[in-house]
């Protein structure tokens, strides 16, 4: 017998929580059931030492604002992205205001610096600055050549480094650390209090879909195989990170045809010497290497974990054929049908350079490894650091009418056209873009319903549908509020 509930939302992590919250504000009328595979939330993508924890808002991301073959740079895709963090940020703020969530240590101040070393790019990054400096969301920007100031923004990048080395850098003092594992967390302990169920250890067997248009999905349980569920629901979400292109594809919807996935997996060299870690407060974002995923920018960050603080460097690129850090190593080859063949072999070709810098990454000993780290932190003591796997990331690849299939970087909602189903795909920017993309999937999925939930929308996100860049005044209210709220103090 189904157990019939309104919502399902499958996967435990940052985005199944926030759109829990969202709809539970919005409906509190409607019953809500979270499975999750593992033992219990924010164990996958969603853990602090699975993601770098930069509350992604352009401010040092060079890639987001590449360099034009005119010479020029372009803030634009900069700007979405900053926008996008503050609309996550609005909602954050208001959940502690109203005391959904009790803690605001989820989430520290710690400046954001872009770092360069030759040249060109330390010509790029003035161009870059200039670009940047005349909008409302980076006006605090500050750049320098400067090794002195330089070193009193982050020591340990100067510290040691070759006399005579061209040396660029941008500072945002408004940079923050988010635990997303944290966040998680108590978003999930909210949605329980208010009578949402949780069912962990459940893996997803089969989904149907029912002559009235209702959702089946059976489940087992992972430790005791006479464990089955069965749940019975009007709208279906597929979050569970890597492992959403899966649970698509046995969804069957047409909409999901043709799309793929190709996982990275990273590894992440962790510093938590407290001496150490004390000298060091900021996430130092450089330039990627040729070939490289947006997601291996080399950075030397700050980390506000349980309450210590630690330095983390990375991330060195991988490949496994596996989703999810816990998942199979048959995830790949069993993502593989006849619909998706012809754009993944597409997207491969297209990809050498890719899969070259991959195999090369996989290639370097431990040593090879530091030495790229001391590139950043050039007095590093390699007794200090530890190398830690972090999680798995799958980028999607889709049908293209030109190429035949290409990879893509970012993340995609895929949802049935009577929206009473949807996954998100994809990585960066990932979780701190988790709160603008579950509202865009409701306006996807609920269009009727928009309508009567505008209001409790704004009051949960005031500057929704607005572009905080073009506003100066409101946006200096809005980011000034949360800062206050959330504990976040600007240097």
């Amino acid at each position: 017998m189904a157990e019939a509930t309104d919502v399902v939302l499958v996967g435990g992590g940052i985005m199944s929580a926030t759109l829990g919250v969202l709809l539970k504000e919005l409906e509190p009328s409607w019953e809500i059931t979270l499975i999750e595979r593992l033992e219990d939330v924010a164990l996958e993508s969603s853990n602090a030492w699975n993601n770098a924890g930069t509350g992604h808002s352009a401010l040092c991301e060079l890639n987001y604002a590449p360099l034009g073959a005119d010479g020029t740079i372009d803030p634009t895709r900069a700007l979405n992205i900053a926008e996008q963090f503050h609309i996550s940020r609005q909602f954050w703020s208001s959940l502690v205001e109203e005391g959904k969530i009790t803690d605001n240590s989820f989430i520290h101040t710690v400046p954001h610096m872009s770092l360069v070393m030759n040249t060109d790019h330390c010509d790029y990054l003035q161009k870059r600055f200039d670009a940047f400096k005349s909008q409302k969301l980076f006006e605090r920007m500050e750049f320098s050549t400067d090794r002195a100031k330089i070193a009193e923004w982050a020591p340990l990048v100067i510290n040691g480094r070759k006399e005579g080395q061209p040396v660029a850098a941008n500072y945002s003092a408004e940079g923050t650390d988010v635990d997303f594992g944290s966040l998680t967390r108590q978003m999930v302990q909210y949605l329980r209090e208010k009578g949402v169920k949780t069912e962990f250890n459940r893996h997803v067997d089969d989904i149907k879909r029912e002559s009235d248009g209702a959702w089946v999905l059976k489940t087992s349980d992972t430790r005791n195989p006479d464990g089955q569920l069965t749940l019975r629901t009007r709208f279906l979400f597929l979050g569970a990170g890597g492992g959403a292109l899966t649970l698509l594809q046995k969804s069957g919807i047409p909409e999901g045809k043709g799309y793929g996935g190709f996982p990275v997996s990273g590894l992440f060299f962790r510093n938590s010497n407290p001496e150490t870690a004390a000298q060091h407060n900021a996430k130092v974002y450089g330039q990627a290497s040729v070939g490289a995923p947006p997601m291996s920018v080399p950075h030397l960050d700050t980390r506000n974990v349980d309450g210590k603080r630690h330095l983390m460097f990375g991330p060195y690129a991988g490949f496994r054929s596996n989703f999810l850090k816990q998942g199979s190593l048959m995830d790949l080859p069993l993502s593989i049908h006849l619909d998706n063949l012809y754009p993944m072999l597409c997207a491969g070709w297209a990809n050498m350079p890719l899969t070259k810098y991959l195999l090369g990454e996989l290639r370097k000993t431990k040593e090879e490894r530091f030495a790229s780290l001391l590139e950043y932190y050039p007095e590093a003591n390699p007794d200090d650091w530890e190398l830690i796997t972090a999680g798995q990331r799958v980028q999607i690849i889709k049908k293209d009418s030109e190429k035949g299939g290409v990879l893509q970087f970012g993340t995609e909602i895929v949802a049935h056209a009577d929206g009473s189903l949807a996954a998100l795909l994809g990585a960066s920017p990932g979780a701190s873009t988790a709160v603008p993309l579950m509202i865009k999937l409701i306006h996807q999925c609920f269009p009727s319903r928009i309508s009567s939930w505008e209001g409790r929308l704004k009051e949960l996100v005031p500057g929704f549908g607005i572009k905080l860049n073009d506003n100066p005044q409101l946006a200096e209210e809005i980011i000034s509020h949360n800062a206050k709220v959330l504990g976040i103090h600007y240097a």
